[in-house]
This record gives C-alpha cells, sequence and structure tokens, in this order.
C-alpha cells in the first residue's frame, strides 16, 4: 500500500508543473461524476406506468383523480410533474387547447431536463481539455529534453529521462481524465434521452386522448 502510494506521488513530481491543472480537473470529473450519479439514481425516470394510469383515469372521465394522482406523485416522480401540466389545462381553459397544453408540457419538461443534465458541459469541457493540458505536458516535457541534450557534452538516456517522463506522464493522466469524463456523459446523456423520448411519447397520447375527448363533448 506504501509502495503504491510512493509511486502515485512520484509520477505526480516527474510529470511537472502541469499535473496540478491534471489534478484539479480530474477531481473536478470524479466530483461531477459521483455528483450526478447520486442524483440521477433518486430519480424516479420511468413514464410508462404513469402514462397507462393517468390514461386510465381519463377513459373514466375521472379527471380529478388523475390530478390527485400526479399531485401525490410529483415528489417523487419527475415525469408525474409534466403530465400534471397537462391535465392543469383542462382547469384553466374552458374548451382544452392541444397547443396550449404541448407549450406547457415544452416548458416544464425544459426545466426537468435542464435539472438532470446540469454539469453535463463541464464534464464535456474536462473531455476537451484534459487531454490537451496533457498535451502541453507533453510538449514543454520534450523541450526541457531537447534543452539537456543541447546543453550536455555527452548524451545519454539518464540527460533525456526527466524530460520524456513528463512527456509520457502528462498525456497519461491526461487522456484518463478525459475517458473518465467523456464515459460519465455518455452514460448520464443515454439516461436522460432515454427519459426525454419516453416523456415525448406519454405527453403526445395524453394530449391526444384528452382531446379526441374535447372534441366528443
Amino acid at each position: 500500500m506504501d509502495t503504491a502510494s510512493f509511486s502515485l506521488m512520484e509520477l505526480f513530481k516527474l510529470g511537472g508543473v502541469i499535473m496540478w491543472p491534471l489534478l484539479a480537473f480530474s477531481i473536478a470529473a470524479v466530483a461531477i461524476t459521483i455528483e450526478r450519479a447520486f442524483y440521477l439514481a433518486q430519480q424516479n425516470l420511468k413514464v410508462d406506468d404513469l402514462k397507462v394510469n393517468v390514461s386510465d383515469y381519463i377513459d373514466k372521465n375521472d379527471y380529478q383523480g388523475a390530478n390527485d394522482y400526479l399531485s401525490e406523485m410529483v415528489k417523487k416522480r419527475m415525469g408525474a410533474r409534466i403530465l400534471l401540466v397537462i391535465l392543469q389545462q383542462l382547469k384553466k381553459d374552458k374548451t382544452f387547447s392541444e397547443y396550449r397544453a404541448e407549450r406547457a408540457a415544452q416548458t416544464e419538461a425544459s426545466n426537468c431536463i435542464n435539472s438532470l443534465e446540469n454539469g453535463f458541459n463541464f464534464l464535456t469541457a474536462l473531455g476537451s481539455l484534459s487531454p490537451l493540458t496533457g498535451f502541453l505536458g507533453t510538449v514543454t516535457g520534450m523541450i526541457g529534453a531537447f534543452r539537456s541534450i543541447a546543453e550536455a557534452t555527452e548524451v545519454n538516456a539518464q540527460i533525456v529521462a526527466n524530460g520524456i517522463y513528463e512527456a509520457l506522464i502528462t498525456t497519461v493522466f491526461g487522456l484518463v481524465i478525459a475517458i473518465i469524463a467523456m464515459i460519465s456523459h455518455s452514460i448520464f446523456s443515454h439516461i436522460v434521452d432515454k427519459f426525454a423520448s419516453g416523456l415525448e411519447g406519454a405527453c403526445s397520447e395524453i394530449i391526444s386522448q384528452l382531446g379526441e375527448i374535447s372534441v366528443k363533448e
């Protein structure tokens, strides 16, 4: 255990001054990943069961029942917030307007998705900046190596070793940070996209169902 810690510290020292921004990037990437993973894990993003239950209430013309059901689910289910906004249009308008319901649902859905995607831009930025910073370390390391060669009367492996270490270590660290950031971003984006897709279908069906009933009445 001590040997591993010592080796990691040695690698950090050999990486040179560029390792400090890379250290900051790595902490940020891990912190955002953990925070988003914990936040998304707390959210129940299923929509299908909500759609089925609300549709059943609407078929029975029990709009108050549907409203009460979604109101109970609002704190637990993000999808319930959007569907509830659609039903609330029945109270606001004497005649149900599909256009106004769609606009209201889009606005609420946008707010919900923005809260889910909070921090995604930082992961994208870290995925781009980390390898560039690592490459900067590569360049500075090679500059140091060639300077050592230019100043030496005899060239041997030890003279250029530190510069090459710095070049390779910063590149590796930068790539590792970028991989962590981009994998996290891809996984989280897939979860949010799946929720958005299911939500779009559910809203469309509920709005169409309410629109058909409104026309019949």
